[in-house]
C-alpha cells in the first residue's frame, strides 16, 4: 500500500509538471541557450577586449563572469554577448541590507547597463551546501535585497537575480522522479523558490556527469555520461527514457521542486563541463572525454533540445569554461576545464572554430561533421 500510494505521488506530481511545462512561462528566449562561463583566475589570461573577440567569433551571446569586474563590463559594452555577473559569497552578509544593497547595484550594475547586457546576477554560488551556517542564512535575504535594488532603480525587469547551486543540494537525484532536496536546506529552499516563482526567475544547477564517473567509473557507463550513443535507463515511475546523465540530472532538480510545491520554475545548467587533463587517481581526464562532453553538448544545443521531461523548453546550459585557468587551487582538473589556453589557442576543437582574424565578421565554422558519432535519441 504504501508503495501504491508513492507512485501515486509520484503521478500526481509528473501530472503537475507536465501542466506547466508550456512555453506560456517564456522560458524560450533569444537565439540561443548555449552560453559559456568566463573565468578570471589566472595570471596569464587575455584582455577582455581579447575576449569578446573570441567569443564574437564563436557567435556566442551569452557569458557569465565570477564577479563585477569593471574592466570586463567596460569591454563589453556595445556588444551583443549578454553577461550574467556574481556577487561574491563574502558580500552576502553585508548585502542583507537593503541600503547596502541599493548602493552594491547603484555602483556595479547601474553605471554599465544597458550599454552592457546584463541580465542576471548570480547571488553566491553554491550556498545551500557550503558548510557556513551564516552564509545559508544570508542568501535569500540578500537576494531579496538585490532585487529591491534592482526594483527601486526600474531595472529589475530586465535583470533576474537568483543562485548558482551543486547538484550536492540534492538528497536523492536517481531516479529523476525521485528528487529531492535535502532536509537540512528545506526551509530556506522553500523560501528561495518562492523568490524564484515570483519573480519568474530561474533556479540555477551546476552539474557535472564527470564526477559522478571518477566516482565510480565501474559502475557508471562513460558513454551515458559523454552523451554518446548508448542504451540509457528508463525511469520506472514516469517511464521517461534518459541517454544521458546530465538531462536526468536535470529533471532530478525540476522533480525536487515540484515536490516543495512549485511548478513551472525554469531550471538551467550554470556549469557543466569536463577536464582534458588531471591528476593519476581522476579517472577520465583527459582530452578526448573533454571533447567527445562538450561537442554533444553543442550537438543539443543547435537542436535547441529540452529534457525528456520538458521536451519543449530549450535547457539553458553554461559550458565551464572558456580558459584553462593557471591560479585555480585543488587537483590538477580544476586547472584544465578550458575549450582554450590563455593565448585563445584551442585546446582540443569541439566543433566551434576561432577565425585566425579575430576582427573578421564571417561566420564561425560550425562543424558538424567531425568523428563524433550524432545521438540517438
Amino acid at each position: 500500500m504504501a508503495m501504491f500510494r508513492i507512485r501515486i505521488a509520484i503521478i500526481h506530481i509528473f501530472l503537475l509538471l507536465l501542466l506547466t511545462s508550456s512555453d506560456t512561462y517564456g522560458f524560450l528566449r533569444g537565439v540561443t541557450s548555449l552560453g559559456i562561463n568566463y573565468g578570471q583566475v589566472g595570471n596569464n589570461l587575455p584582455q577582455p577586449e581579447k575576449v569578446l573577440d573570441l567569443l564574437s567569433s564563436l557567435k556566442l551571446t551569452k557569458a557569465r563572469i565570477y564577479d563585477t569586474n569593471p574592466q570586463v563590463l567596460t569591454a563589453f559594452a556595445n556588444s551583443n554577448v549578454e553577461l550574467i555577473v556574481t556577487v561574491e559569497n563574502q558580500m552576502l552578509a553585508v548585502l542583507m541590507d537593503p541600503q547596502q544593497a541599493l548602493q552594491w547595484v547603484s555602483n556595479h550594475i547601474k553605471p554599465y547597463f544597458p550599454a552592457t547586457r546584463i541580465t542576471g546576477i548570480a547571488v553566491g554560488n553554491e550556498v545551500f551546501t557550503d558548510d557556513d551556517t551564516t552564509l545559508l542564512a544570508s542568501v535569500v535575504p540578500a537576494i531579496v535585497s538585490i532585487h529591491g535594488a534592482l526594483a527601486q532603480l526600474g531595472l529589475d525587469t530586465y535583470i533576474k537575480v537568483s543562485t548558482p547551486n551543486s547538484l550536492a543540494v540534492l538528497a536523492e537525484s536517481y531516479p529523476p522522479s525521485a528528487g529531492s532536496f535535502k532536509t537540512e536546506v528545506s526551509g530556506i529552499m522553500s523560501q528561495y523558490l518562492q523568490f524564484l516563482s515570483s519573480t519568474k526567475a530561474p533556479f540555477w544547477i551546476n552539474a557535472y556527469p564527470y564526477f559522478a564517473y571518477k566516482d565510480k567509473p565501474d559502475e557508471v557507463p562513460l558513454d551515458y555520461v559523454l552523451f554518446n550513443p548508448n542504451a540509457g535507463m528508463v525511469d520506472p515511475y514516469t517511464k521517461l527514457h534518459y541517454d544521458n546523465m546530465l538531462y536526468a540530472q536535470v529533471d532530478a532538480v525540476i522533480f525536487a521542486i515540484a515536490r516543495m510545491g512549485f511548478g513551472g520554475i525554469e531550471v538551467g545548467v550554470s556549469e557543466t563541463g569536463w577536464p582534458s587533463k588531471g591528476d593519476a587517481d581522476e579517472v577520465g581526464a583527459i582530452v578526448d572525454n573533454a571533447a567527445a562532453y562538450n561537442k554533444n553538448i553543442l550537438r543539443r544545443q543547435l537542436k535547441n533540445e529540452g529534457t525528456p521531461l520538458r521536451p519543449n523548453m530549450k535547457l539553458e546550459v553554461y559550458l565551464f569554461a572558456l580558459f584553462n585557468e593557471d591560479m585555480k587551487p585543488g587537483p590538477t582538473s580544476e586547472r584544465n576545464y578550458g575549450l582554450f589556453q590563455p593565448d585563445c589557442t584551442m585546446v582540443y576543437n569541439v566543433g566551434i572554430s576561432a577565425l585566425s582574424s579575430p576582427s573578421s565578421t564571417s561566420s564561425a565554422s560550425i562543424s558538424l561533421t567531425s568523428s563524433a558519432t550524432k545521438v540517438k535519441t
